[in-house]
């Protein structure tokens, strides 16, 4: 059994590897080189496990020569490749019926975009194994595919890549009666929230007058029920300190961070105002990849 600071050393290793690897290179696999080692066996196995071969090697290891590295590979690597079907992605009802035009208003910026195939991208939290390994979930696609993104000052604010469908799901299973979210970006949540039968109202709160703007000009009048949107233009930490409570909502959404960079002191932020309404659920985007840097 490994001790808890080689366990340390090998979470640190893999995320410092992948952030590496993410930020630098996410397009480095392509089709001819997927091709040529999967030799025409092009099953599920086959391709996750070549995917994850050629991304080892582009991180500097040697999985087949080296002991520890094969080690490392077997525990990290490839529980960490999946091959994901585009197909559900594209029947997202945001993604089938919101069309957001390229435009610009202020600093905020409308684009489409295009993963390529076999780009490889984070698609969920990570999982915990019962040993002890964190381990980050990349995916990548067999096929392009084209995803909407909004910027502030050029900065990504939000995409509608699976990570952002992925890990919205658990707000979107807790919505319910009058809901309130910090946050609005391309107005997912707010969208597929508003369109639940179980959920009377959805109250946005967002700071840019220019996100609003925005969002009021080319999403907000393709929701299937405008009138159960209401978006005010404040401070979340204002609202929550001085209205939120006025509202007696049942479920409380909070996403207002890029990463766990700038996540964690906003949510622990934020966790202190639950008691301003104690029959409410509060729900945090990325929760579980938060509380691994706490």
């Amino acid at each position: 059994m490994r001790s808890k600071e080689e366990l340390d050393r090998s979470n640190a290793r893999i995320f410092k590897l992948m952030s590496i690897y993410l930020n630098l290179a996410p397009d480095y696999v392509d089709k001819e080189m997927m091709d040529a080692m999967t030799e025409g066996v092009r099953t599920r196995e086959t391709l996750e496990y070549s995917y994850a071969s050629l991304v080892a090697a582009a991180c500097g290891l040697d999985p087949y020569d080296n002991p520890a590295d094969k080690a490392f590979f077997r525990n990290y690597f490839l529980p960490m490749m999946h091959l994901l079907d585009s197909k559900p992605y594209c029947e997202d009802e945001y993604y089938r019926n919101i069309k957001l035009p390229e435009g610009k208003c202020g600093n905020w910026t409308f684009e489409k975009r295009v993963c390529r195939a076999y780009e490889g991208f984070v698609f969920d939290d990570p999982i915990i194994t019962d040993d002890g390994r964190v381990i980050p979930q990349i995916g990548f696609f067999e096929e392009d595919y084209p995803y909407p993104a909004v910027l502030e000052g050029g900065r990504e604010w939000m995409t509608l890549m699976p990570n952002e469908t992925n890990t919205t799901k658990p707000a979107l299973d807790a919505a319910r009666g009058r809901v309130l979210t910090f946050g609005l970006g391309l107005g997912y949540f707010a969208y597929m929230a508003s369109i639940k039968d179980e959920v009377t109202s959805v109250t946005v709160v967002e700071r840019s007058k220019d996100a609003i703007a925005l969002f009021k000009e080319h999403i907000l009048p393709q929701f299937p029920d405008p009138k159960k949107v209401t978006v005010v233009c404040s401070d979340a930490f204002e609202f929550a300190e001085n209205e939120m409570a006025r509202g007696e909502y049942d479920m409380v959404f909070t996403d207002l961070w890029h990463d766990p960079s700038d996540g964690v002191e906003l949510y622990l932020k934020m966790k202190e105002y639950e008691n301003k309404l104690p029959n409410a659920q509060f729900v945090y985007w990325i929760e579980k990849t938060l509380k691994l840097y706490m």
